[in-house]
């Protein structure tokens, strides 16, 4: 039977067999199977799995024992939930292209409504010319004071 999970963030293989509750080359077996379950490897070479990866093992014997799903109907399940890490699978070069290209002509449309809503701006001067001061030094003498050097 399933066990609640304790609180920490990642297990081994044998805490993780009794809290799905499948022995350990179950366990191995479906991470070949579901793409969902990735464990990482210690140093040591032992499998440790996220909690992430245990409450979706809990799922997929739910699915494989209780609902009777076979393994196909599982991973389409899983799909459905949004659960199938396609993220470290890498997509077609074709599909690549196009959201690429769809994105680029997106953005050139979205430039061009904001060039049509923005209002005319003033001449911007060219950047050899120097803008003219805001106010003339002698409007603050008491900084000019302080500012000059000389007795």
């Amino acid at each position: 039977m399933a066990e609640a999970l304790p609180p920490k963030l990642y297990f081994r293989i044998g805490e993780v067999g009794r809290l799905v509750g499948v022995p350990a080359h179950v366990l191995r077996y479906w991470e070949s199977e579901f793409r969902a379950v990735r464990p990482v490897k210690s140093p040591s070479g032992q499998r440790v799995y996220s909690r992430r990866d245990v409450e979706r093992l809990q799922l997929i014997k739910r699915l494989l024992r209780d609902e009777r799903y076979t393994l196909e109907g599982a991973r389409r399940a899983l799909r459905e939930r949004g659960l199938d890490d396609d993220a470290n699978v890498p997509a077609r070069p074709e599909v690549l292209h196009g959201a690429l290209v769809r994105a680029r002509d997106r953005l050139r449309g979205l430039e061009a409504h904001l060039d049509a809503l923005a209002a005319p701006a003033a001449p911007v001067p060219a950047r050899s010319e120097r803008p003219a001061p805001l106010l003339a030094p002698a409007e603050f003498p008491e900084e000019r004071a302080v500012n000059d050097e000389t007795p």
